[in-house]
């Protein structure tokens, strides 16, 4: 059995408007909620329980999930966010909010092995080249060895330096989960309440903890500005096929 965490505090400063009465989840993307499209493929995927953590406006997103709340969604970041949850011994997939995606990646993630296991897109910069006008303006450094991350999250004016791009779509095993609470326990409250998710990645590479890699092939976008929406609907009205068609 596993489940489900989709990380849903913030309020996405970046959509501008478009969270000034929602939450970032609840945007619409080709004709449903971020949020709906996730659990679908979730649901596909045989993910049985859903956790989801609100914060910004929480009393809007409701359905047939479990919800906790952050309290402090705008004084904290990611890591914090999924530290709300209780601990299970199930394995837990982990969720940005922002983000859609096959059910296929959720299944490669169960069927992964290792405690701590991301998704990584080797076609990221199809996908960068649709939101940016220059990719390298927003891509992060990843390198790996094999399946093993080596680094993630830098900035870089070398596009040889990316090998993939990470999805925001994570698994923690139970002993993964340990692992990561214990590195987020030894930094005092300020620098914890600061911690983004690659950030908390490097700490767990610095201190030789495995992280592993599952590698797609598009199958997945990424919502971080309200221009990426509009990115999309028009690519999607194209009759060409999409590497990151996640439908």
């Amino acid at each position: 059995m596993s489940r489900a965490i989709i990380l849903a505090a913030g309020r996405g400063s970046r959509m501008k408007e478009h969270t000034k009465e929602k939450p970032k989840c609840l945007n619409i993307l080709a004709n449903d909620t971020l949020l709906n499209w996730q659990l679908k493929s979730l649901k596909v995927g045989g993910i049985e329980k859903v956790i989801v953590v609100n914060g910004y406006k929480a009393n809007l997103i409701t359905g047939d999930f479990q919800t906790v709340t952050n309290s402090r969604w705008s004084e904290t970041n990611m890591v914090s966010s999924l530290f709300c949850v209780p601990q299970s011994k199930v394995n837990s997939i982990i969720s940005y909010s922002d983000i859609v995606y096959k059910p296929e990646h959720v299944n490669s993630l169960k069927k992964s092995n290792g405690d701590i296991v991301i998704t990584a897109d080797l076609k990221w910069k199809e996908l960068w080249d649709l939101r940016f006008e220059n990719p390298l303006d927003d891509a992060e450094t990843f390198q790996s060895d094999g399946n093993k991350l080596i680094h993630i999250g830098g900035k870089t004016d070398s596009i040889s330096e990316i090998e993939a791009q990470y999805m925001g779509l994570l698994k923690l095993t139970a002993n993964g989960w340990n692992k990561m609470k214990e590195v987020f326990d030894s930094f005092p409250e300020e620098a914890q309440d600061k911690l983004d998710m690659t950030t908390m990645i490097n700490h767990l590479l610095n201190r030789d903890i495995e992280v592993n890699i599952i590698f797609v092939e598009g199958g997945w976008c990424e919502s971080d500005s309200y221009e990426d929406i509009k990115a999309y609907e028009k690519q999607m009205k194209l009759k060409n096929e999409w590497t990151h068609d996640w439908r």
